[in-house]
C-alpha cells in the first residue's frame, strides 16, 4: 500500500514538474531571421539543461539511499530501517521513471531517423 502512495506523490511531482517546465517556456517561435542568426530566446529552458537536472535528482536520491543505507548498516541510531526502505524504494522508482523517459526518448529518435526526407 505505501509503495502506492509513494507512486502516485511521485506521479504528482513529475506532473508539477512538468507543469513548471511548461510555463517556462515561451509557446511563441522564433522568427527564421532569429533562428538563421542564431538568437533563441534566452528565458526557454534548453531540454538537455533539463534532462540533466532530472538526471542529477535521481543520482541524488541514489546517493542519499546509499548513505542512509551505509549509516544504518554501521549501527546509527538516528536512522530507523523504514526511512533506509522508503529512500531506497523513491531512488528505485525514479530510476525506473528516467529508464521510462530515456527508452521513449530513443524510440522517438528512432522513429524519426526511419521518416523518409
Amino acid at each position: 500500500m505505501s509503495q502506492q502512495v509513494e507512486m502516485s506523490r511521485m506521479m504528482l511531482e513529475m506532473r508539477s514538474m512538468q507543469a513548471e517546465a511548461q510555463t517556462r517556456i515561451q509557446p511563441a517561435m522564433p522568427s527564421v531571421s532569429e533562428q538563421v542568426a542564431g538568437k533563441e530566446s534566452s528565458q526557454a529552458p534548453d531540454f538537455s539543461e533539463l534532462f540533466k537536472n532530472a538526471i542529477d535528482a535521481v543520482n541524488g536520491q541514489q546517493q542519499v539511499a546509499n548513505q542512509m543505507r551505509t549509516a544504518f548498516e554501521r549501527g546509527d541510531a538516528n536512522i530507523d530501517l523504514p526511512d533506509v526502505m522508503i529512500a531506497a524504494q523513491k531512488a528505485s522508482i525514479s530510476f525506473q521513471a528516467m529508464s521510462e523517459v530515456r527508452n521513449k526518448l530513443v524510440n522517438a529518435y528512432e522513429d524519426i531517423m526511419k521518416m523518409p526526407i
